[in-house]
């Protein structure tokens, strides 16, 4: 995660980092329905298939690139919706998996693969990039009223290469058509949490109150000294964004470091993580759906506005 800033600015960062077990305040429509919504049932991919997912990392990005891709065909992603977009000499390609919806609205979901070469690079991120053909999988059989753009997104490391080359090769037009950024980076450290104070307020508070509505737990760490990760890629067009990870001042030591193993991930804490992110592009997929505008801070209004979303047994 986080193409890391100085060793100066890192160390002061641990005194900054922000831990706030309820730091974000549930933003949704202004006008709560008149009755109350239905609900969506969806199906999750297993604990053990996340979890064999997860354990079958690389020590070659490109091989990582290919699991992906591989994976993302096995989710039922058509293979004609399948894109590897290269990038530059000498590193793998971004691979792009895009669902068509009832619109040409977008939500994109991103996740970078590469990682840096002192540890496994399971954390920081296979995590992350391995969960996106389960996102895959559930979105394929759930009617969907936008588009969803999954990128396993190279190079991150190197500067947000990966990220940055994909949005500025789009036009104008269509930059304008995504609703929302959702990237992964790091996950599993422990529970979820978000990078709030780069976050748009309505994406954020729309997981807050999924977070709550589930019992899961969700708090907010703001990681703005420690480096930059792929959301912030997105940032110079105003699309809106959020960062979801698990570091704290606990773990932030892990990133970059030979510490950076699958024995770091806390499993029960990852699969949490999966659940709530499913749900929570569905959710996205319905609020957004019902709103004109991209999403922009609104003002706050009650959580019970937001529909009933139900796991499949």
């Amino acid at each position: 995660m986080f193409a890391l800033t100085s060793a100066r600015s890192r160390l002061w960062c641990l005194a900054q980092l922000l831990l706030v077990a309820v730091a974000v305040q549930a933003q949704t429509p202004s006008t709560p329905p008149s009755s109350p919504p239905p609900a969506l049932s969806y199906r999750l991919v297993k604990k053990e298939v996340i979890t064999d997912r997860l354990k079958h990392f690389s020590g070659s990005d490109q091989d990582r690139e290919q699991r992906i891709k591989a994976w993302f065909l096995e989710a039922g992603c058509p293979e004609a919706q399948i894109v590897e977009q290269k990038v530059a000499a000498g590193v793998p390609p971004n691979v792009i998996c895009t669902i068509p919806g009832e619109s040409d609205s977008v939500i994109l979901v991103g996740a970078h693969f590469d990682y840096v070469k002192r540890g496994e690079g399971v954390v920081d991120n296979w995590s992350g990039a391995s969960l996106l053909p389960s996102f895959v999988s559930t979105l394929v059989q759930s009617p969907r009223h936008h588009a969803f753009v999954l990128i396993a997104f190279t190079s991150e490391e190197k500067g947000l290469f990966g990220s940055e080359f994909y949005v500025k090769h789009l036009t104008p037009e269509a930059r304008g058509r995504i609703a929302a950024v959702i990237n992964l980076d790091t996950l599993g450290l422990g529970p979820t949490e978000v990078w709030a104070s780069r976050a748009d307020p309505q994406l954020v508070g729309v997981l807050n109150a999924l977070a709550h509505a589930m019992n899961l737990p969700l708090s907010a760490v703001n990681v703005d000294r420690v480096g930059s990760t792929d959301s912030e890629s997105f940032a110079p067009y105003k699309i809106p964004r959020i960062t979801i990870h698990s570091i704290t001042q606990e773990t932030w030591h892990l990133l970059h470091s030979p510490w950076d193993q699958l024995s770091a991930i806390h499993l029960d804490d990852y699969y949490a993580t999966y659940r709530l992110l499913t749900a929570y592009l569905l959710e996205l997929d319905m609020f957004f759906g019902k709103t004109a505008e991209p999403p922009r801070a609104s003002p706050a209004a009650s959580s019970a506005a937001l529909p009933a979303i139900a796991p499949q047994k």
